[in-house]
């Protein structure tokens, strides 16, 4: 699955486009590298989000194509989460 589409799908960025916009920003990585949007994910690998004074530590746990919003969660582990000041995300 696509990291865009992941984090989309995980609702960990509520948009695509915009999950798109901050992967090629280099405001993501995958497993410590800076991680383009078509990156391949696989169970297992760590994405770290780092969105303005927001910086989130996931595991993927599970891969799905589409999720109910009360199962989303369900696809990855928070490892980390920092927060700074307010929540313009929803994180």
């Amino acid at each position: 699955m696509r990291l865009d589409k992941f984090l989309k799908v995980s609702r960990i960025i509520k948009r695509r486009p915009l999950a798109k916009q901050a992967c090629d920003g280099g405001k993501v990585k995958v497993n410590g590298n800076t991680a383009d949007a078509g990156k391949q994910l696989k169970v297992g690998d760590v994405i770290a989000v780092s969105l303005g004074r927001i910086r989130l530590t996931v595991r993927v746990e599970r891969l799905a194509k589409t999720v109910r919003k009360s199962e989303a969660d369900e696809l990855y582990s928070i490892l980390e989460r920092e927060d700074s000041g307010a929540d313009p995300l929803g994180f």
